[in-house]
């Protein structure tokens, strides 16, 4: 058995070998490192991929975050309801931007925002809501969205985690989640179901002078060079990322489908052990398992990790802390309520397992029977 990694890249790599070092070398020729053919073309690839009207290729996921939320324009102290329980790129822009963070619980099964939360949490001053698609699953939108649409709110989907999931509507529509409010914003971080081999990201919409109030503050603010109309930031995603990353979209159905099996394997074995909560897969999204993560009881959470890492099976706590708890955001944020149980709750029992496309058979037996062994001695 080969070494488990938590994310194997490097095997993906070797799969996908000849086609990365020819679109990687296509654009060393060309020397069109800036904007060029490859850029547009993996942009273009993502549009029809996702169903999108505009893609906006930036530098990572971060900038993608923050340049949504400068384009709705709006004003410091106004109010961004976001998740508690995410990383803190999410909450982060909004900080920077000195805008007023609200944090809220999520539902315990599916650890993603919750309608009646948000709704709970809005105030003539809030603005945005901002949805993470954690771990790989959707929120349920529909009612976020008739939240939204009833206080005339903007909605910014956080996808970094997300890519290529799909929500199915009450009335049975699908759309491919980051399509689901005004603006979806992505990383393709080395990790992320769609990685490049440094950092970039991509903004979404089908509102199209959003999508030219997003191009421009992408771009120094400008629409024409050296005439700038507002404000704005240098964030681009690179030639040869996105060329690779063009190379990696073809087969991203593919990879979603091996994390799936995987999953499923993980799900058979656990099935039995009454300590542990395998992930919930919701009716209204399909799940592409950015994390395989586990609910274990919190006084066991700690040793289960040192099991496992004796045992050379990597594994990680995604978050030990929530944000509202994080030293950064005091003076930014508040909570929504006096208590946030459900994402404290997670931050003391979540762990979270190897999952990537290259897992091979031999590798999930043995990291089951290590998680199986530890609760059964």
């Amino acid at each position: 058995m080969k070494k488990i990694q938590m994310v194997d890249l490097q095997s993906q790599y070797r799969r996908f070998k000849t086609e990365i070092d020819a679109a990687i070398h296509e654009v060393l020729d060309s020397s069109a490192y800036i904007n060029g053919p490859a850029v547009k073309g993996f942009q273009a690839a993502l549009e029809e991929y996702l169903g999108a009207k505009a893609v906006i290729p930036c530098a990572n996921g971060t900038d993608a975050l923050q340049i949504a939320l400068m384009a709705l324009d709006l004003a410091p102290g106004d109010e961004v309801i976001v998740p508690s329980f995410t990383y803190v790129a999410t909450a982060e822009v909004a900080a920077l931007l000195r805008l007023s963070i609200v944090m809220v619980d999520v539902d315990p099964q599916t650890f993603n925002l919750r309608a009646e939360d948000v709704e709970a949490a809005i105030t003539p001053q809030t603005k945005a809501i901002v949805p993470v698609h954690l771990f790989g699953q959707s929120c349920d939108m529909q009612p976020i969205i008739e939240l939204a649409e009833k206080h005339q709110l903007y909605i910014v989907e956080d996808n970094a985690q997300a890519i290529g999931a799909d929500y199915s509507f009450p009335n049975g529509e699908q759309k491919k989640t980051g399509l689901l409010g005004h603006i979806g914003c992505t990383s393709f971080y080395p990790s992320k179901n769609l990685g490049a081999y440094g950092d970039g990201g991509a903004i979404f919409t089908n509102d199209e002078a959003l999508a030219d109030k997003i191009r421009m503050i992408a771009n120094h603010g400008q629409n024409r060079r050296y005439y700038h109309d507002r404000v704005g930031v240098n964030s681009r995603l690179d030639g040869i990322q996105a060329a690779l990353l063009h190379v990696k979209l073809k087969a991203l159905d593919e990879f979603s489908a091996a994390r799936q099996k995987a999953a499923d394997y993980y799900d058979a074995a656990f099935a039995e052990l009454e300590e542990v909560q395998t992930p919930y897969r919701a009716p209204y999204s399909s799940h592409v398992f950015h994390q395989y993560t586990l609910l274990v009881p919190a006084d066991q959470r700690d040793a289960l990790q040192a099991h496992l890492q004796a045992a050379e099976v990597p594994c990680m706590i995604y978050y030990p802390l929530p944000l509202h708890e994080q030293a950064a955001f005091e003076g930014f944020a508040r909570k929504a309520k006096a208590e946030l149980p459900n994402t404290e709750m997670l931050c003391q029992q979540v762990i979270s397992l190897p999952m990537h496309s290259e897992l091979e058979a031999d590798q999930l037996v043995y990291v089951a029977e290590q998680v199986k062994a530890f609760f059964k001695k």
